[in-house]
């Protein structure tokens, strides 16, 4: 597995790994797909702020997954705290690919000068939980019911992480 910046190419496989969890999972509290046009923009937005895309490649260099952060609020007094995003493609996940790209985007928002990594994760996603325990986030913060997909009320769990 190789870890690097995403480029302008990589965007249809990181629209395909988004939508198939938008559509299939409750990672993603959006309820229909985004166009390929609309992860262009969040990828340039992100180039434009210097803050990461990253992807994990395999074998033939296939996207695996993907992960980034971005600023956690729009408010000044929040400017050293960032919010990630870690996404691995169906039939991928399991195999270390989670951590490898959140061990990089750690050191990542670190190199930057951030001082907290959030993570706000749906309470019943084990994986991504369990997969934060491991990189060293702690839960502070449970929401109940503040989001709604599928026909059901969703709980919010907040973690976070010092990166000092």
């Amino acid at each position: 597995m190789m870890i690097r910046d995403a480029v302008e190419s990589d965007l249809p496989a990181i629209l395909d790994i988004y939508n198939d969890a938008a559509l299939h999972t409750t990672s993603i509290w959006n309820d229909d797909a985004v166009s390929l046009q609309n992860r262009k923009r969040w990828w340039q937005d992100r180039c434009d702020q210097g803050l990461p895309v990253l992807v994990a490649t395999g074998e033939g260099g296939a996207v695996e997954g993907y992960a980034a952060f971005g600023l956690f609020r729009p408010h000044d007094g929040y400017r050293f705290t960032v919010e990630n995003s870690v996404y691995v493609r169906d039939g991928a996940r399991g195999q270390g690919v989670g951590f490898g790209l959140m061990d990089v985007l750690i050191g990542r928002a670190r190199l930057g000068g951030f001082h907290i990594m959030v993570a706000a994760i749906e309470a019943g996603n084990a994986p991504s939980i369990a997969l934060h325990r491991r990189c060293g986030f702690v839960q502070t913060g449970h929401m109940p019911q503040v989001g709604f997909k599928f026909g059901q009320w969703l709980d919010l769990v907040l973690m976070q992480k010092s990166l000092d």
